[in-house]
């Protein structure tokens, strides 16, 4: 292979591939979002945290109590002490996703699995302690962080890529959902993992042939016949 053919096979497809603020907006401003709650979580006042993140939570009691506020707040922190692991999730599903479909759509399609996989998991868990299935302990439990919406947007990604590379991004998902529910197996996220996912791959009629939204070209036959100079009799 020579350099050129290098260049034009690995290097340029893998440079457009790179997140840019131009490309990305929505992906690389959530990310620095998240990046400056996640070192507030870390170096702020611990009660503070505590208190910010427990109204953030989207368990049972706090969605029926003020809905929106949970559903939206829950979406602001990362689950855990660690932002790296994110910028990667991030940067493999849903900046490819915004730059095939939009900065609008690719957070319809995050929100969508933020919101719909937590209410079905809160759903499963209010039934649970309702038959005695779990603790009333959970109705309460802390649940927050962005898997839920990273997990729709590689369910949606995966439709738009071809045969190898769909299965490839969904054998994907389901071993982290695998390996999620065998080294801990949590009742809210064994149930709003895959729901989530399973959002994503639900929106593919929609998004498929879809772009992002950019200005409007002139007709090819108008542009055609501008290019003719009129000729004199």
């Amino acid at each position: 292979m020579t350099s050129a053919e290098l260049r034009r096979r690995l290097i340029r497809p893998g440079l457009r591939a790179v997140p840019t603020p131009r490309a990305n907006p929505f992906a690389l401003g959530y990310l620095a979002l998240l990046l400056g709650t996640t070192l507030y979580a870390r170096f702020g006042d611990p009660e503070t945290v505590h208190r910010l993140q427990a109204l953030s939570s989207t368990d049972a009691h706090n969605l029926l109590a003020h809905p929106a506020l949970s559903l939206v707040g829950s979406g602001l922190w990362v689950a855990g002490p660690v932002w790296m692991p994110y910028f990667w999730a991030f940067a493999l599903t849903v900046a490819p996703l915004e730059r095939r479909i939009g900065g609008l759509r690719a957070l319809g399609v995050f929100a969508a699995g933020h919101v719909v996989a937590t209410l079905l998991s809160q759903t499963v868990v209010v039934a649970a302690v309702a038959t005695d299935r779990a603790e009333t302990g959970l109705l309460d439990a802390m649940d927050i962080g962005v898997s839920y919406g990273v997990l729709a947007s590689l369910g949606a990604l995966a439709g738009l890529l071809g045969p190898l590379g769909r299965r490839v991004a969904l054998g994907a998902g389901l071993a982290l959902i695998g390996h999620q529910v065998v080294s801990d197996p949590d009742l809210v996220t064994s149930v709003g993992h895959p729901a989530a996912l399973a959002v994503g791959v639900a929106l593919w009629p929609l998004l498929r042939g879809r772009g992002p939204r950019g200005p409007r070209r002139a007709p090819v036959r108008a542009r055609a016949r501008s290019r003719v100079a009129p000729t004199e009799g």
